[in-house]
């Protein structure tokens, strides 16, 4: 048996002794299904500076920036499906095996894949929807498109008249309180904590698997290149993240 069957056999050993697991995601579980990460070469992030949620919030010019990208960029996650990754993490939480996904990504993909939406912690937020800012009523992004692209009218809440926008943290902009106090009770409970597809060197939520750690729960990494906490965990994979979850999980 190689090196590669052996950490299969291992991650597939240490899913069957958890009782209570955590899958952690970072951009890297949705590469696999078309969505560029934002920071790699060719990412949102190397083409235009991030609009800051002060300037979002100042300026109805920096406003309308931010629906033009939006909506230039939408094709791409519109298109996108979940892939044997998503699956395979869906299989472990109707198993019963994951309590939890904490998720980084903004995509849906997970909740696509046929994660329950209660077991999904979205720490930077969802763009698949928009919601105002003030009485948090949700919009759907059509009906913003459809309005944007005839004069490029901002859109105004109809309940409050509070700033509308997608349903995702920005830079500056304040961590969702709730999901953070929910992925820190996860994690503190959890016995298995597998970081999956993330770089781990975004702060707060890449404390989540230092935590894990700290608490006892054993830890794996599967990415595809290394991170700072490789020296900690348990198991660490640099591979494709779909084929080993899914020769792991043994997705039918």
């Amino acid at each position: 048996m190689g090196g590669y069957e052996k950490d299969i056999e291992k991650l597939r050993s240490m899913i069957e002794a958890s009782t209570r697991g955590v899958v952690f995601t970072g951009a890297g579980i949705s590469t696999e299904s078309g969505i560029p990460d934002f920071r790699s070469p060719g990412g949102i992030w190397t083409k235009y500076q991030p609009i800051n949620f002060k300037d979002f919030m100042a300026s109805e010019e920096m406003r309308r920036e931010s629906w033009r990208r939006k909506f230039a960029s939408d094709a791409v996650m519109k298109k996108a499906q979940p892939n044997t990754g998503h699956l395979a993490v869906a299989k472990l939480v109707q198993k019963g095996k994951v309590s939890s996904v904490v998720t980084q990504n903004v995509d849906g993909l997970h909740q696509l894949s046929g994660v329950p939406e209660d077991k999904v912690i979205e720490l930077h937020g969802n763009a698949t929807y928009a919601a105002c800012l003030d009485c948090a009523k949700r919009y759907e992004l059509e009906e913003i498109r459809v309005v944007f692209e005839k004069d490029e009218t901002l859109p105004v809440c109809d309940q409050c008249s509070g700033i509308i926008k997608t349903a995702t943290i920005s830079f500056g902009q304040a961590m969702p309180v709730s999901e953070m106090q929910a992925a820190e009770a996860e994690t503190m409970a959890c016995d298995l904590f597998l970081a999956i597809g993330s770089s781990l060197v975004v702060y707060p939520a890449a404390g989540f698997p230092e935590l894990a750690k700290r608490k006892g729960s054993r830890l794996v990494i599967l990415n595809r290149d290394p991170t700072p906490l490789d020296e900690i965990a348990d198991l660490v994979l640099h591979t494709e993240i779909g084929p080993t979850l899914s020769a792991a999980v043994e997705l039918d």
